[in-house]
């Protein structure tokens, strides 16, 4: 058991240090990573095709990076809206880890990007422990998935920057009870801003984008007062963003940017180049 618990603690701090090299690298070449959670079926990758298209009109260079366990779907919806897109099959693994943002992003990132959306694996369990370098971390619901959303998960709503809603055009339509769902916010996450949104409607489009350029121009993100404990390691906090609880962790990954690449998982992350 000891030695599973040490195993545990190595790849959780090897992660931390990889997503501290990544933040650094990100911030050196004037990029904002925005890491998006959300459980299967949320609508987060509506949301952020509306989100790239409406960046692609303000001349804000934005890119998208998209997991999954399989198919291509997300990123050929996403490259719809011309921006760079980058697809990254885990194979299995439910959860994006820093390295493997890493090794995706060398050599495909665009330098002028100012603007990184991570669409992390459909999961708000794994992927909720994980650093990823990211400057804005943001746990996305669904009306339809119910208000007790973040009291089932509240790691991953409990330590988010933002909240944003989904589908807010079908709350009547399921019964959505507005004033419970954000009170289950503020229990697990006081003081978190939450954002209601409709990729169908338009409502709340563009929202996501503002928060995130506001911290590319230097604004401050809101930090989680409380974390969760779990039966991993636990680290500091790293540079901008608040305590993460860790879980353990590993396994292979499958790059696809509309072709294929192979990554290994135990090698240190190639960071992305500083722009010119």
């Amino acid at each position: 058991m000891c030695r599973v618990v040490d195993l545990q603690q190595a790849v959780l701090a090897r992660n931390e240090d990889a997503a501290h090299q990544l933040r650094e690298a990100l911030a050196a070449r004037g990029t904002v990573a925005v890491n998006l959670l959300s459980s299967p079926g949320s609508g987060k990758t509506a949301l952020l095709e509306a989100e790239l298209v409406l960046a692609g009109r303000r001349g804000t260079a934005a890119a998208a990076l998209t997991a999954d366990l399989a198919t291509e779907n997300d990123a050929l919806r996403l490259a719809r809206s011309g921006a760079p897109v980058k697809q990254v099959l885990t194979d299995g693994l439910c959860h994006l880890e820093a390295a493997m943002l890493a090794r995706h992003l060398d050599g495909w990132l665009p330098a002028d990007t100012r603007l990184l959306f991570v669409e992390n694996v459909g999961n708000l369990v794994c992927p909720a422990s994980y650093d990823l370098g990211e400057s804005l971390r943001v746990a996305l619901a669904s009306v339809t998935e119910g208000e007790d959303k973040p009291l089932k998960y509240p790691t991953a709503f409990g330590l988010a920057n933002l909240v944003v809603v989904t589908k807010a055009d079908l709350a009547a339509a399921v019964d959505f009870d507005r004033r419970a769902f954000l009170a289950h916010v503020e229990r697990v996450n006081p003081g978190v801003e939450v954002l209601f949104t409709s990729a169908r409607t338009g409502q709340g489009v563009g929202l996501l984008l503002d928060r995130a350029t506001a911290v590319l121009e230097g604004a401050p993100v809101h930090r989680p007062v409380m974390g969760v404990p779990s039966a991993g390691h636990r680290h500091g906090p790293p540079a901008a963003q608040p305590d993460h609880d860790h879980a353990p962790g590993t396994g292979p990954d499958h790059g696809h940017e509309h072709g294929h690449g192979h990554g290994h998982p135990h090698r240190e992350p190639a960071l992305p180049p500083a722009a010119s």
